[in-house]
């Protein structure tokens, strides 16, 4: 089985871990709706969800009861 063949310090380790830095989010505004969301991904307005300004699962309709 492989095994360095000496101790790396936390330093050196460190070091090179430097560069892995978590990037921005793109927003984008929805052309539609005009709401700002993540792309690739679905977002809620008004109890709608839409995807790429297309309305995927529409808001539930209540009755109101009297």
């Amino acid at each position: 089985m492989a095994h360095p063949k000496s101790k790396i310090s936390k330093q050196r380790k460190r070091k090179r871990r430097t560069h892995y830095v978590a990037e921005t989010p793109q927003i984008a505004t929805c052309k539609t709706t005009g709401e700002p969301h993540l792309l690739h991904r679905t977002y809620e307005v008004d109890g709608a969800t839409y995807y790429r300004g297309r309305v995927v699962v529409p808001a539930p309709e209540f009755e109101d009861e009297e």
